[in-house]
């Protein structure tokens, strides 16, 4: 090749490809978040514009709140590179995982974050033995610690839970009073549903039968378009400025209150949501490509 146009050509790649990391350098300047528990823009405000403030400050990243319908819409958004980075629970972790291949950026830990199955005292039972035969009411369906965590520790302690008993998805005071009534023998709810409904109904007695173990932590989420340097960057940030982050999250006046007391976990790893897929296999749903109730 004549010099003059080799030179030429090689201003030309250089060029580009200077382009191309002012582009990717200038993407991810500002990064868009989704959180898949929250719908509609005001209810994502309400609970992350301090987080959002915050996390912009610290990373030196305009971050931005993109609102979901649902989950599925959320992983849809990732894939086309519409939202950067997905705040989701672990059941909704492996759907991501399977459909997007999305990298792990930081768990947000919820203390004392279980299923577990209660009984009224005085109802005649007094293990999870008795509810063969029996209709047991759980939560929502999908739901980590209201569905599918009090479905696995029935499991778990030796329950077929597809024959033994017959399981019944109704709202967690509704459930209650099916209880109260002798209509329902069980309800399957999480640690900060038994402090609520021992105020709601103060006539009445619980007893835990089963505790499940505790769940793995909700997860920030990147996109796989998001580079490996931004988020080994974005570790860092929650690393460095862990107190003032969850005390922005702490400000979401409703639904983060269940992040209290928690602390943010950089060493997270797939395998840790394994216990999630089992889960997934004992509702019959062993392929994690969908979200359950959605």
């Amino acid at each position: 090749m004549n010099p003059i146009r080799r030179l030429v050509a090689l201003s030309v790649v250089l060029a580009c490809g200077g382009l191309m990391s002012t582009v990717a350098h200038a993407q991810e300047q500002s990064l868009r978040l989704a959180v898949t528990d929250i719908v509609g823009l005001e209810n994502l405000q309400r609970e992350y514009a301090p987080f959002q403030k915050v996390l912009s400050e610290k990373a030196g990243v305009k971050v931005e709140l993109f609102p979901v319908p649902n989950r599925t819409a959320a992983v849809e958004a990732l894939n086309a590179k519409k939202v950067d980075l997905v705040l989701t629970g672990p059941a909704e972790y492996v759907v991501f995982k399977k459909r997007t291949n999305a990298k792990l950026v930081v768990g947000f830990s919820r203390p004392e974050y279980y299923g577990s199955v209660v009984t009224l005292v005085g109802s005649g039972i007094d293990s999870v033995e008795d509810l063969k035969g029996k209709k047991v009411a759980l939560g929502d369906v999908g739901s980590t610690s209201r569905h599918l965590s009090p479905i696995q520790v029935l499991a778990d302690l030796g329950l077929n839970t597809q024959t033994d008993l017959q399981i019944l998805h109704i709202n967690r005071n509704v459930a209650v009073e099916a209880m109260k009534r002798g209509d329902v023998a069980a309800v399957g709810i999480n640690r900060t549903d038994l402090a609520g409904l021992s105020k709601k109904f103060p006539d009445l007695s619980f007893k835990v039968i089963a505790r499940g173990r505790d769940l793995p932590n909700d997860v920030l989420l990147a996109g796989p378009h998001i580079s490996d340097d931004t988020v080994a960057r974005m570790k860092k940030v929650f690393s460095d400025n862990s107190d003032a982050l969850i005390a922005a999250m702490l400000m979401g006046p409703d639904e983060n209150q269940k992040f209290q007391g928690m602390r943010f976990i950089p060493n997270i790893s797939d395998k840790d949501y394994n216990y999630v897929r089992k889960m997934y296999a004992t509702i019959g749903q062993p392929q994690f490509a969908s979200f359950v109730g959605n």
